[in-house]
């Protein structure tokens, strides 16, 4: 943008890109337009229409996002941790201040592994935080790979995953009792959960177990007859100890779920639809503009 003469006693400008000329006595200020982009709705259209300019300046304007990571003060915490992505390939993993709800460490990948998360954990480690306890969605070989950090698994991804393997609506009777169980692990203790489940695998051990009673069958050991029960029943009796480390550990401050680290996700989500069809690259800069400033 250049002066372009007077129109009256009010300075003209001319966008060197576009060729657009217009009055105004103010230049914009590039960080206004940096934190309408990031903090409003506007379209970068929207934008151009407003500043005056043309949408490849207020690119070049964007431009000047430049991420440079803090390291927070307080280095005794307890985190959360976990992936969210948009369409297959592009991912954002996050460690998060439980306590205090600051983002720590994140990380754009295409697929979650296990060694990306301990990536994240030694990097802290490696800046002086003491971390005490970690909330994680239940990923395989994840909890062994942190020993010997208390590891809380998240209720509410436990709740989902039986969810989805027994739907809404059951269509027996063992299946609906587990699922009214679930359904309640956030509002009860551990002991009165582990004794209902206990109660309830008794009650049902037949119909977990059952193989399928048919001679056409040719193998040796017959598959079981509800293989999908059977595999949520042994999954809660497998992560038990993960579900309630939380309230084995109070001295942590563990919470027993990830949502503080969901909303986080949602609030991402929202703002990235906002400018969909941008750049890969450019939506991880407002990705870490909008995390620099809020979290």
């Amino acid at each position: 943008m250049v002066s372009n003469g007077l129109g009256g006693r009010t300075q003209r400008y001319k966008c060197k890109d576009c060729g657009r000329r217009f009055d105004g006595g103010i230049r914009r200020d590039k960080a206004k337009v940096i934190s309408d982009y990031v903090e409003g709705k506007q379209t970068l259209e929207q934008l151009a229409t407003k500043y005056g300019v043309c949408e490849k300046t207020i690119r070049r304007d964007l431009e000047g996002m430049r991420y440079i990571h803090k390291i927070a003060k307080h280095k005794d915490v307890t985190v959360q941790m976990d992936t969210t992505y948009w369409g297959r390939n592009f991912g954002l993993m996050v460690i998060k201040d439980a306590l205090r709800g600051i983002v720590l460490w994140h990380k754009y990948v295409r697929h979650e592994t296990v060694a990306q998360y301990v990536e994240g954990i030694e990097w802290l480690k490696s800046d002086g935080f003491r971390i005490y306890g970690i909330v994680i969605d239940g990923m395989k070989g994840l909890p062994q790979a942190l020993k010997p950090i208390p590891v809380q698994m998240c209720q509410f991804h436990q709740m989902l995953i039986v969810r989805r393997y027994l739907t809404q609506n059951p269509d027996i009777e063992a299946s609906r009792e587990l699922l009214n169980l679930i359904n309640i692990i956030a509002k009860t203790d551990k002991e009165s959960f582990c004794g209902a489940f206990n109660e309830l695998y008794e009650k049902y051990r037949d119909v977990v177990n059952e193989r399928v009673h048919d001679k056409r069958i040719k193998r040796v050991t017959p598959p079981y007859m509800r293989p999908k029960l059977r595999s949520e029943y042994l999954s809660i009796k497998r992560n038990i100890p993960l579900l309630w480390t939380f309230y084995d550990h109070p001295e942590t401050g563990l919470p027993n779920t990830n949502n503080a680290l969901e909303a986080v996700f949602s609030d991402l989500k929202t703002k990235v639809r906002v400018h969909r069809g941008i750049s890969k690259e450019n939506r991880k800069k407002l990705i870490d503009e909008y995390l620099k400033r809020h979290y």
